[in-house]
C-alpha cells in the first residue's frame, strides 16, 4: 500500500512520503482495509512527524489499535486519561513495571494527539487542554501508586494531631494553565499540609523526609529516560528557594516563604498555579492562602518597576541570545503574548476576579471589556497566539523534542510549512513575520521604558528645583519667590501646604520605598498643579489625597506611571473640592481615573445593571460585608464618573440627574434582591393568598428627587415600601412568621444595607417620612392600606408628594397596580380655590421655617422665586387638572410635566419656558455648589432675573390677590 500524495506536494516532500511509505509497509499490512480518509491523514502525519513514524514502526499493532478503537477520531473527556491509566496501573507490581506502563501509555496517547493536531481534528486549545489532562492523569495516578508503596515501606505520614497527610502537587506554567505543548516539560511544586511523623513502620520519618523521598520517586517515574522513553520532563526550579530549597515543604513554610521572600516574578509565575494531583481539597485551601500574595486587593501599580525590569530582561535575552528563530522566546513570540496578558492580571486581578482565570485564551478576548484594551489589539494578539502555538506544535511534532526553534535546512522548512497548511516556506514565513511584528508592537507599547515614559511636561518641569524645595532647608522668602515664579496664585499658602505635608509625622515615618515613590511623583505633580488657575487651592486638595495614600504608596506609582490619570486628577480637583474629598476618603476610586474613555463614556441603565450584577456575582452570597462594600464602591465610582463629566462639561444637567437616578435604581434593585434572599432563606416565602407565594409582590416607591429623576450628589432617598400579600397569613419556611412581620423586617434590612456606615461610607441616607402616617405609621404598607390612606386620611401636601412618586424597584405586576392607584388618587376632581389655598398655606409655612433669614442671601431651594415655588406650581397644576388632562400623570419629573401642561394649554408657552429654564439653572447652580462642598445658598445679587420671573408667575398663578 502506498500512501496518497496530498495536494501540491513538492518533489522533496513527495520523495520523503515515498520513503516513509516503504518503511511502514509492515505496519500498513496489518490494516489492509485502511480507509482513504485514514490514508490521507496518515500521509499528513508521517510528513509532519518522525516521532509518530518511529512509534508506529516500533509498535506494529499501535496503528491498528488506534484505528479500530476509534480514538483517532474522537475527543477525550477530562477523565478519560485518568480512568484508562488507573486500569493499566492496577497491574503494575513494582516500580519497573510502573515505569514501563507509564511510558507505553504516554507514547500511545502522544501519537494520537500529534495525529489529531497535524490533521486539525483538534484545534490548538483542544490539543493543549488534552495534553494537560494527560499530564494530570500521569502525575496523579503515579503519585497514588507510589504513595501506597511508600506508606507500606516507611509508614503513613500524620500531622501532630494525628490526621493522615497526603502530598499536594501544584502545576505551574503551561501545565497549571491547561496549556501544555506537544513536548512540554512540567513545572511542579511539592507541598504537604502539616509537619509530623509517619506511623505504622518500624522506623518513623519526619513528614518532610517522607514527602521528599516520595517526590524523588515521582520525578524518577516521570522523568527518567528508559528503553521505553520518558513520560514528562520534570522541572522543580519554581519551588521556594529554587534548586537550593527542599524538594517538599509544608503549607506554613510555603506561606511564610511568599510572605517574607516572594519576588515579583514569583507572583507572575503563581498566576497559573493549579492543584494537579494529590489531596486536592487541601490544595485548594493552600491556593486560597496564597491568593493574597498573587493578587493584591487593590489595583496593584507597585509592580510597574518590576514588570518593566522583567520586560527589559526579556528584550535583553532576545538580543543577547539571538532568538530571532525562536517562536516562543524571540521578539513577537509566545512569551510576549503571555506577558501582556499576565501584566493585566497582576495589576487588576485583585479587584477584578474575572482576571484570575489561568487560561490565556479565556482571558485575552475579554481584555477590551475588562481593562480597555482596543478590540483590534486583542484580536491581533489572539490570532498571533494561535498561529504561534500551532507553529510550536508543528516544530515539536517532528521529533517529540522540546524546541521552539524554526528549522534552517530546506527539507525541515518544507515539512513545517506543509504542516501549517502553506504551499511553501516563503508564504508561511511571511505570515509568521506579520503575526510576530504585531505582537512585538503591542509588547513594546505595554509598559514604556523610562526614557520613553518621559513626556514633554516631564522634561519641561525643573525636577531639581522642585525636589530641592522639598528636600532642602529653604528660607520662606526664597521658597515663596520660587513658587511665585512657578505661577502659584497664592505662593504663601502653597508653601505652607508643601511644608505641612513634608513635615507631617506620616511622611517622616515612611519606609524608604514609599519615600522614593513620593519623590518620583512630586515634580510632575507640582508642575501640573501650577498650571491651574486656582493652583494653591488645588495643591491643598491634591495633597489631601497624597496624605491619604502615603501608606498605600502603590497609588503614587499609579499616578507617576499614568500622566493622563495625573492630569485628570489635578484638573478635577481644581474644579471641585467635593471631588478631592471623595478621593481622599476612598483612594481606591483613583482606579477609575486611569481610563479616560470609561471615565467620560457613561453607561445606560441596562449597562449599569449588568455591571453591578457581574460585580456581585463574583462575591459569595453569604459574605454580606463584602457585598455591601461592593455596592458602595459601585455607587462611588459612578458618582465620580458623573461628576467628572459634569465638571468638564461633557454631560448636561438633565443627563447628570438621569445618571445619578439610574445608579440609585440599580442599587435599590440589587439591595432588594439581597434582602429578599436573606429573609426568605430564613423564613420562607410570604403568602399572597393561601397556597400562592409572593415572588416578591413588593415594590420600592421613590418620592422627591428620586421619584422625579432629579438626584444630585448628596441626595438622600425618600422611599415608601409597599407589598401585596395578605398581612394575616404566614411565610412557608421552617421559621415561619406572620407576613406583616416579614415585610417589616424586609424593609428594615433594606434600610440597614443602605444606611449602614462602613469603611467605604454609606450607600444612601434613607427618609421614610412620606409613608402613610409618617414616622408613626407602619414601615411597610399593603397596597390596599396605602390606597385607603391616600383616599381617606392623606393631606394635600401628601398628594403633592404623590405627583413625583414612582416605582423604582420591585415586582412589575405590583408596579402596574400602584400606578393605577396613583393615577386614580391624582385624577380626582378637586375644588381649585380650596386646593390653591392649601398649597399656598404649606408653601408659606416652608418659606417661614426654611427660607433665608436675611435678604443678603438666596436659598436656591426654599426662598421665594426658587426651586420649591416651581415644584409647588407644577404639583398644583397636576392636582387641579389631571381629571381633565390625564397626560399630566405620564411623567414624574417637573420638566416633562411642564411640557405636558404647556401642551394642554394650562400654562402659557412663555411661562412654561421661563419655569423650565429657571428650574434647570437653579439645579445646575446647586450641583456646582455641591461639587465645591458648599450649601445651596447664593449671594443676594445672583440670579435675580430668574428669581423675579419665577416669583411673578407664582403670584399670578397661586396668589393673584396678593400684593407681589
Amino acid at each position: 500500500m502506498h500512501l496518497p500524495d496530498p495536494e501540491n506536494l513538492s518533489t522533496s516532500l513527495h520523495t520523503l512520503l515515498e520513503q516513509q511509505s516503504q518503511s511502514l509497509q509492515d505496519v500498513l499490512g496489518t490494516l489492509p482495509s485502511l480507509s482513504t480518509a485514514y490514508q490521507e491523514q496518515l500521509s499528513r502525519v508521517v510528513l509532519g512527524s518522525d516521532f509518530v513514524t518511529d512509534q508506529l514502526k516500533r509498535q506494529p499493532h499501535l496503528l491498528s489499535d488506534l484505528v479500530e478503537s476509534g480514538d483517532l477520531q474522537q475527543h477525550y473527556s477530562p477523565d478519560t486519561y485518568a480512568s484508562r491509566l488507573q486500569t493499566l496501573l492496577s497491574e503494575a507490581t513494582d516500580e519497573a513495571s510502573l515505569h514501563r506502563v507509564l511510558r507505553k501509555f504516554r507514547q500511545r496517547e502522544q501519537v494520537r494527539l500529534i495525529w489529531r493536531d497535524l490533521c486539525r481534528l483538534n484545534n490548538m486549545q483542544e490539543t493543549t487542554r488534552e495534553l494537560s489532562w494527560l499530564a494530570d492523569a500521569c502525575i496523579d495516578q503515579t503519585l497514588q501508586w507510589l504513595y501506597q508503596d511508600a506508606c507500606q515501606r516507611w509508614g503513613t505520614p500524620h500531622s501532630r494531631d494525628n490526621q493522615p497527610q497526603q502530598m499536594v502537587i501544584l502545576g505551574m506554567g503551561k501545565l497549571g494553565a491547561n496549556e501544555l505543548n506537544l513536548s512540554s516539560d512540567i513545572d511542579l511544586i511539592f507541598v504537604y499540609p502539616e509537619n509530623g511523623e509517619t506511623q505504622g513502620a518500624h522506623r518513623t520519618l519526619e513528614n518532610q523526609d517522607f514527602f521528599i523521598r516520595l517526590g524523588k520517586k515521582l520525578i524518577q517515574a516521570l522523568d527518567n529516560q528508559t528503553v521505553d522513553g520518558f513520560v514528562f520532563r520534570v522541572d522543580m526550579r519554581l519551588r521556594p528557594f529554587g534548586s537550593a530549597g527542599p524538594l517538599a515543604i509544608s503549607f506554613d513554610a510555603m506561606e511564610g516563604y511568599y510572605q517574607d521572600h516572594g519576588r515579583e516574578w514569583e507572583r507572575y509565575a503563581m498566576i497559573k498555579a493549579r492543584v494537579v494531583a494529590g489531596d486536592k481539597p487541601a490544595g485548594e485551601t493552600l491556593m486560597q492562602i496564597l491568593r493574597p500574595f498573587v493578587y493584591r486587593k487593590y489595583i496593584d501599580f507597585s509592580v510597574f518597576d518590576s514588570l518593566r525590569e522583567m520586560k527589559e530582561m526579556i528584550s535583553r535575552e532576545v538580543r543577547r541570545k539571538g532568538l530571532d528563530h525562536n517562536v516562543k522566546l524571540g521578539a513577537g513570540g509566545i512569551r510576549e503574548v503571555e506577558f501582556i496578558v499576565q501584566v493585566f492580571q497582576l495589576l487588576r486581578g485583585g479587584r477584578d476576579h474575572r482576571l484570575q482565570r489561568r487560561e490565556l485564551c479565556w482571558v485575552l478576548p475579554h481584555l477590551p471589556e475588562w481593562v480597555g484594551m482596543p478590540d483590534y489589539a486583542a484580536q491581533e494578539l489572539m490570532d498571533a497566539y494561535i498561529f504561534l502555538r500551532n507553529t510550536e506544535h508543528a516544530i515539536q511534532a517532528q521529533a517529540d523534542k522540546q524546541t521552539q526553534e524554526l528549522p534552517t535546512d530546506p527539507l525541515p522548512k518544507e515539512r513545517l510549512a506543509f504542516s501549517m497548511g502553506f504551499s511553501d516556506w516563503d508564504s508561511f514565513s511571511s505570515e509568521l513575520k506579520g503575526h510576530r511584528e504585531k505582537v512585538s508592537t503591542h509588547f513594546k507599547a505595554l509598559i514604556s521604558d523610562v526614557k520613553e515614559h518621559d513626556s514633554d511636561d516631564d522634561r519641561q518641569c525643573d525636577q531639581q528645583s522642585w525636589l530641592s524645595l522639598w528636600k532642602d532647608d529653604w528660607e520662606d522668602p526664597a521658597a515663596i519667590a520660587l513658587l511665585t515664579e512657578k505661577g502659584f496664585d497664592n505662593p504663601e499658602a502653597a508653601w505652607k501646604t508643601l511644608k505641612d505635608l513634608r513635615d507631617s509625622r506620616s511622611v517622616q515615618l515612611l519606609q524608604q520605598v514609599a519615600v522614593e515613590r513620593l519623590l518620583a511623583l512630586l515634580p510632575v505633580l507640582l508642575h501640573q498643579v501650577c498650571q491651574t488657575k486656582n493652583s494653591s487651592e488645588t495643591l491643598s486638595r491634591v495633597f489631601q489625597l497624597v496624605q491619604a495614600v502615603l501608606r498605600r504608596s502603590a497609588y503614587l506609582v499609579m499616578l507617576s506611571e499614568n500622566p493622563s490619570a495625573l492630569q485628570q486628577l489635578v484638573r478635577l480637583c481644581s474644579a471641585s473640592s467635593w471631588f478631592a474629598d471623595k478621593l481622599a476618603q476612598q483612594p481606591i476610586l483613583l482606579d477609575e481615573l486611569i481610563d479616560s474613555r470609561s471615565l467620560y463614556e457613561l453607561p445606560d441603565t441596562h449597562q449599569l445593571s449588568n455591571e453591578l450584577r457581574q460585580q456581585l456575582l463574583r462575591i459569595p452570597e453569604d459574605d454580606i460585608e463584602q457585598l455591601m462594600d461592593a455596592l458602595r464602591y459601585f455607587k462611588n465610582a459612578h458618582l465620580l464618573k458623573v461628576a467628572a463629566s459634569e465638571i468638564t462639561g461633557a454631560l448636561p444637567l438633565m443627563k447628570v440627574s438621569d445618571y445619578l437616578t439610574w445608579t440609585a435604581e440599580v442599587i435599590l434593585q440589587a439591595v432588594l434582591q439581597m434582602a429578599w434572599r436573606l429573609m426568605t432563606e430564613k423564613h420562607g416565602l410570604p403568602m399572597k393568598a393561601p397556597g400562592q407565594p409572593c415572588d416578591p409582590d413588593f415594590i420600592i416607591v421613590g418620592y422627591g428627587k428620586l421619584g422625579g429623576i432629579e438626584l444630585s450628589y448628596g441626595s438622600d432617598l425618600d422611599l415608601v415600601f409597599i407589598h401585596a400579600a395578605d398581612p394575616n397569613l404566614n411565610t412557608d419556611g421552617d421559621k415561619s412568621i406572620v407576613n406583616s412581620v416579614f415585610f417589616t423586617r424586609l424593609g428594615q434590612k433594606i434600610i440597614h444595607i443602605l444606611n449602614t456606615l462602613t469603611t467605604s461610607g454609606q450607600l444612601y441616607e434613607v427618609d421614610m417620612r412620606l409613608r402613610p402616617s409618617g414616622n408613626s405609621g407602619l414601615l411597610v404598607s399593603s397596597l390596599s392600606a396605602f390606597e385607603r390612606y391616600q383616599t381617606v386620611d392623606a393631606w394635600t401636601w401628601e398628594h403633592q408628594a404623590l405627583v413625583r412618586a414612582r416605582v423604582v424597584a420591585g415586582d412589575p405586576e405590583l408596579k402596574g397596580a400602584f400606578e393605577a392607584v396613583r393615577a386614580e388618587i391624582l385624577s380626582r376632581t378637586r375644588e381649585q380655590e380650596t386646593l390653591r389655598a392649601e398649597v399656598v398655606e404649606m408653601r408659606t409655612k416652608m418659606l417661614r421655617h426654611l427660607g433665608s433669614k436675611t435678604e443678603q442671601q438666596f436659598d436656591l431651594k426654599h426662598d421665594r422665586g426658587g426651586i420649591v415655588d416651581i415644584e409647588f406650581m407644577v404639583q398644583y397644576t397636576v392636582l387641579a387638572n389631571a381629571a381633565q388632562h390625564p397626560a399630566l400623570l405620564t411623567y414624574t419629573d417637573n420638566i416633562r410635566i411642564l411640557d405636558a401642561a404647556e401642551a394642554c394649554g394650562l400654562v402659557s408657552t412663555t411661562d412654561a419656558e421661563t419655569l423650565r429654564e429657571a428650574y434647570k439653572s437653579f439645579r445646575a447652580a446647586g450641583h456646582l455648589q455641591a461639587l465645591q462642598d458648599q450649601s445651596g445658598v447664593l449671594e443676594e445679587h445672583e440670579m435675580t432675573d430668574l428669581r423675579d420671573a419665577v416669583a411673578t408667575i407664582w403670584y399670578q398663578m397661586m396668589e393673584p390677590d396678593s400684593p407681589a
